[in-house]
């Protein structure tokens, strides 16, 4: 086509055209909009007896750090061990030298394109690798590595455009399990947690890099990502610290309320799952609530709060909200579907996560499309399911790629995937992997 032509298409037809591209984006952790929610069409909706197709393998490094995708190139962080030895050990922490990478590959071939590369030495706990998925914003990747080395990188040539070292510039101290909390691109910020006395969390400005506002003071940040909230009418951004629930004014940083929700082991990871105005924030050992949002920044209402054997006590995976049912996988294991108004659990299975019994940290990455649902646990396995409030049905599953690291005696998988160009794209700590779900 001739650029006459080009320019004589509708203007209507390239808006179009380009929201479709971008609708088969991954760009950041649990997808376009953080919220697991898949919309591309033409996609299996149960697995064939033949299986499905491996489009291709690529070699990786140590790793947590799901896979973001977007304009066909998959990015994504691992690390290079040189020395040391990775305990698995969860009150220890792992002291290794290696190098941290942010890898982008071609999403058709996987073809690596370019990595960038930096010497960083580990002192975490379960020290196998990186932890965040890096957030595509235009040209732009933003990369968080485990020992909180943040940085800015042009997309194509991954070239640096501007990085932070947070544990020296801020006196930031590195979680227990690494810096975890997916940075996130609000408008013309990067916010991402990070620490110390006054700069819990702290919002640059994304094209420069300069610091624009910093809030909170906290030991320990957690692990869970900050969040806006959804279906308010006053921007409001939530950070769950192991103290508490907080929200912020994104553009200065201005703490507008704190709600006290206190995990055990300061491990406040899941993100909050939302639907008209409600926030469901989840931890371990039965630490959960439902919070009702001020559409104008105002305290919010707590509805109820998880007691024993009501809820769902969120570990790595995050819940999702649909139907009126909160969808999620508990710190034992369990698949479990909740009432959003009571908390009342509806049922329960252990079939998503394979187990014959409960087991600590048992875990499976939900996602939905439509009326399905596409499930990644961590022995590797993608399920394809429907769940409502009456039950599970379980349609298919394909072993996706080994679980090669260890977690309470058990081989896991813990690395949330991406899901674009009708495809998965999972990681585990020595390849990446795609596999089509186009429907054919």
């Amino acid at each position: 086509m001739n650029r006459s032509v080009i320019c004589r298409v509708p203007l209507l037809f390239l808006l179009l055209l380009a929201s479709a591209l971008h609708a088969n984006d991954w760009p950041q952790w649990m997808g376009p909009n953080r919220d697991d929610e898949w919309t591309e069409d033409g996609i299996v909706t149960a697995v064939p007896e033949a299986g499905l197709e491996v489009k291709w393998r690529a070699t990786l490094g140590l790793g947590y750090a799901g896979p973001a995708v977007a304009n066909h190139h998959v990015y994504v962080l691992d690390y290079q061990l040189a020395d040391g030895a990775v305990a698995a050990n969860p009150g220890m922490k792992d002291e290794l030298k290696g190098q941290e990478r942010v890898v982008c590959l071609d999403s058709t071939t996987g073809d690596t394109l370019w990595t960038h590369a930096y010497d960083q030495p580990y002192a975490i706990s379960y020290g196998s690798g990186p932890r965040t998925t890096p957030t595509i914003d235009g040209d732009r990747v933003y990369a968080l590595g485990a020992e909180g080395r943040l940085s800015c990188l042009n997309a194509d040539s991954g070239d640096v455009v501007w990085e932070h070292d947070l544990k020296s510039e801020y006196g930031a101290q590195t979680p227990h399990w690494g810096h975890s909390a997916h940075p996130l691109v609000q408008g013309d910020l990067l916010i991402s947690l990070a620490g110390g006395d006054g700069s819990a969390v702290i919002a640059f400005d994304k094209q420069s890099g300069k610091e624009v506002w910093r809030a909170l003071s906290a030991k320990d940040v957690g692990y869970c990502p900050p969040t806006m909230a959804a279906g308010v009418s006053t921007p409001q951004l939530m950070i769950w610290l192991p103290d508490a629930v907080h929200t912020l004014n994104p553009e200065s940083g201005e703490v507008l309320w704190s709600v006290p929700l206190v995990p055990d082991f300061g491990m406040s990871i899941a993100a909050p799952a939302q639907h008209d105005g409600l926030a469901f924030f989840s931890g371990v050992r039965n630490k959960s609530l439902l919070l009702k949002l001020d559409p104008a920044g105002a305290a919010p209402e707590v509805l109820w709060e998880g007691k024993g054997s009501t809820s769902i006590s969120s570990a790595h995976s995050s819940p999702l909200i649909a139907d009126d049912t909160i969808y999620g996988n508990d710190e034992k294991g369990w698949l479990r579907a909740v009432d959003l108004k009571t908390g009342d659990r509806l049922w329960e299975t252990l079939e998503a996560t394979a187990l014959e019994r409960p087991a600590n940290y048992a875990t499976a990455f939900v996602v939905r499309n439509g009326a399905h649902w596409y499930l990644f646990n961590d022995s590797g396995d993608l399920i394809i399911a429907q769940m409502n409030r009456d039950g599970y049905k379980e349609l298919g599953r394909f072993h996706v790629l080994a679980p090669t690291g260890e977690a309470m005696g058990r081989p896991v998988v813990w690395s949330h995937p991406a899901f674009a160009d009708r495809c998965i794209f999972a990681r585990n700590d020595k390849e990446i992997v795609c596999v089509s779900l186009e429907r054919k």
